[in-house]
């Protein structure tokens, strides 16, 4: 075998295992140690996120489109695989989607842990591939009795909306026609008055969350004595 030819299999051996290599290191996002899995249904699966400060995450897919919610102030490296990296800097609450279909490993860069809620879309598919539900309403800002309602977007079909009453503020009488997921900002203390009167409180800590059937017709008061601050993710029914 003459050297043209020992030296053409080197180079096609070493990049197969290079290949090999870089292919063992990306995992599943449910092998990926700093994803928790919380709760999955039909429509989601979520998890809990954290990653101490200056450390990251190994390389992990993300195979469905997907929401996260940032709890905290944080600053982070997003490193996509095959693309430069990117710096994030994200407010508490702050709510992005993310087109599935990537792997890549995030780097914390603050001196706090970085922490979020991470809400796969498990119907992500089906919702491209099938017209968008029309809701009443996909933007608007609307002002409470001592609180506010932001419907910021709808994306796969789901509408996400940032509800933020102050201490006593009621959100009015709504009918939850489909399921929802809730996932709270701050630590919230709520009362739930339904169309018979009956009420029922709801305590939970930032970070927590509540997935809620359809069907629901209440209003809620905050009656924690700090405003609250809490996300809705609405599932249209069938998606």
């Amino acid at each position: 075998m003459n050297m043209k030819i020992r030296a053409s299999l080197s180079a096609i051996l070493l990049a197969t295992i290079i290949l090999a290599a870089q292919t063992a290191n990306e995992v599943e996002i449910t092998a990926e140690p700093h994803h928790h899995l919380a709760l999955e249904n039909e429509y989601v699966r979520v998890f809990k996120v954290e990653v101490p400060s200056h450390n990251e995450t190994l390389m992990h897919w993300h195979h469905h489109d997907y929401f996260f919610v940032t709890l905290g102030d944080t600053q982070v490296e997003n490193d996509v695989k095959g693309k430069p990296p990117a710096t994030l800097k994200l407010q508490d609450g702050e709510t992005r989607f993310s087109p599935g279909n990537f792997a890549h490993i995030a780097k914390n860069l603050a001196d706090t842990p970085f922490r979020n809620v991470t809400i796969e879309l498990l119907q992500d598919e089906k919702a491209r591939q099938s017209p968008p539900p029309k809701w009443d309403e996909d933007r608007g800002l609307h002002v409470l009795n001592a609180g506010t309602q932001d419907i910021m977007f709808v994306k796969d079909g789901v509408r996400v909306s940032d509800i933020q009453p102050q201490p006593g503020g009621v959100i009015p009488k709504h009918h939850h026609a489909t399921p929802h997921l809730l996932v709270a900002v701050t630590d919230l203390e709520l009362k739930s008055e339904n169309a018979d009167g009956k009420t029922a409180t709801f305590q939970a800590k930032a970070g927590e969350i509540r997935w809620v059937k359809e069907g629901d017709t209440h209003t809620v008061t905050n009656t924690g004595k700090q405003p609250a601050r809490y996300i809705i993710f609405e599932f249209p029914i069938g998606k």
